[in-house]
């Protein structure tokens, strides 16, 4: 930490040496910086990024950094349109990992604990959980698979996965151009079979309800309103995606050294934007950004039937209406300081401000929300953009951000810990030792985190959500 200088309230630049291009900056406020100390590995991985021909400075890391593969997670880098490179380490594994809301018009207190457990118990029974669980819709996966993965959830809704009006919540409309399933391995459609499932990891759907409202009005406008539940939903494009990272790596990397490009670190092997191998990577992430939007749609069809099972009527009679879906990993061109970027984002969420013309239409005028779940069992934030965005490249951190390794985790903290940390609420299966290293002890303090943008006005918090009930499912996903 001793190479961070302080530039600003909670701003801290790394500056240019050695191969550097340009400097990096992080972001911190006075609690984190003291007491969640910044990985030594997180800030050379930024300055390797910083070193990438055509990066277009600064490479920025979020409040929630930490090492990651390649670009740390909880990285920005901007690549110019001319000399720039693309990396599919920069964008990570788990391509579009996002997280979506659901509301309902169900308050809290009228919803009794054997109710809320029956509930939680039938979805985690209806959504595949857990590393390498396959689809319920095998069929229809098989048979459409192309059509998920190239047009996105538009196609889905053809099929009646969902509701008409679920497209003008979606980040993108839910759908990425340039898509190309010929641009993926036979191996990375082999694992398609997951389409639907929310996997391991930090994945999860969460039944919350809204405990704090600090802003009435944008409150209001998203109808979220004190007491009410709703529901998190956070997956990605599964073991689909993964593969096409680990493909494109091993390709980059030859490339690289063909094309005798200065590398500093294997997981950020990265080729020129529009070489054959940089178009063909970003035909086929655009097919995973597809799938992960169809993965959360799907899962959001199946969720909504499983409340009416439960609850009885029809879905409609309990609102589950989106408030929005956004993503975390991806390489998307976007426009920033008047210029065309290739924007990596890697753990690292997009975050327009009101009347930015990159807003889905219903939120012109107020900015789209910006979800940030916290841990399994802390706080979850709805927030929406200042006016400082430019400087992040219009980007806010994803979530809390680990300071325990998961094998640290496991070793470190007790079930019995865990169990306390989540007095209160419902764990369907009730296995914490298989989610010890998903324990909130192994997470920065969400409220510090979410503080650090808040206090420099780079964001507004909305409303603050509260876990009563969590899915998740086991394993490590990858």
């Amino acid at each position: 930490m001793s190479s961070l200088e302080r530039v600003g309230q909670n701003c801290y630049r790394l500056p240019k040496r050695g191969s550097m291009l340009v400097e990096a900056r992080v972001y911190l406020n006075d609690e984190l910086y003291r007491h969640f100390k910044v990985e030594e590995d997180a800030l050379k991985q930024l300055m390797d990024a910083a070193s990438l021909r055509g990066v277009y400075g600064p490479v920025v890391g979020m409040p929630d950094i930490h090492a990651g593969f390649g670009l740390p997670i909880g990285g920005v880098m901007a690549m110019e349109a001319g000399e720039g490179l693309i990396s599919a380490g920069a964008v990570g594994m788990d391509i579009n990992c996002g997280v979506r809301l659901l509301k309902t018009n169900l308050d809290c207190r009228n919803l009794d604990e054997a109710r809320l457990k029956e509930l939680a118990t039938e979805i985690l029974r209806t959504i595949p959980a857990g590393v390498g669980q396959k689809s319920r819709h095998g069929k229809l996966v098989r048979q459409h698979f192309r059509q998920f993965v190239e047009r996105g959830v538009p196609f889905l809704l053809e099929l009646g996965f969902g509701r008409p009006e679920d497209l003008d919540y979606i980040e993108e409309g839910g759908f990425m151009p340039g898509a190309d399933l010929e641009a993926a391995s036979q191996t990375a459609v082999s694992r398609g079979d997951q389409l639907s499932t929310i996997g391991g990891g930090n994945h999860f759907i969460e039944i919350d309800y809204v405990e704090e409202v600090f802003d009435s009005g944008l409150a209001s406008a998203f109808g979220l309103e004190k007491d009410l539940l709703t529901v998190l939903i956070h997956t990605g494009s599964r073991g689909f995606g993964h593969q096409i990272c680990t493909d494109y790596s091993a390709v980059m990397l030859k490339e690289a050294a063909r094309l005798k490009l200065s590398i500093p670190a294997p997981g950020l092997a990265a080729v020129p934007i529009d070489s054959e191998t940089g178009r063909r990577y970003h035909a086929a992430m655009a097919c995973a950004v597809n799938f992960a939007f169809c993965n959360r749609q799907w899962i959001t069809d199946d969720l909504r039937k499983a409340f009416a099972r439960v609850l009885g009527g029809g879905d409609r009679d309990y609102d589950l209406s989106l408030l929005y879906d956004m993503t975390h990993n991806v390489a998307r061109w976007e426009t920033v300081y008047g210029k065309r970027l290739l924007v990596h984002r890697k753990g690292a969420t997009r975050a327009l401000p009101k009347g930015h013309p990159g807003n889905p239409l219903v939120f012109r005028d107020t900015g789209h929300p910006i979800l940030i779940p916290g841990t399994m069992g802390t706080a979850s934030y709805v927030l929406v953009a200042g006016e400082k965005l430019e400087q992040t490249f219009y980007s806010v951190n994803h979530g809390a951000g680990r300071v325990m390794s998961r094998r640290a985790a496991r070793r470190e903290i007790e079930t019995r810990e865990l169990k306390e940390a989540l007095s209160g609420i419902f764990l369907p299966g009730g296995d914490y030792k298989s989610l010890l290293d998903e324990a909130p002890q192994a997470y920065k303090d969400i409220e510090a985190v979410v503080d650090t943008f808040a206090e420099i006005g780079i964001t507004r918090k909305v409303a603050r959500l509260l876990p009563l009930a969590v899915i998740k499912g086991q394993g490590r996903e990858g």
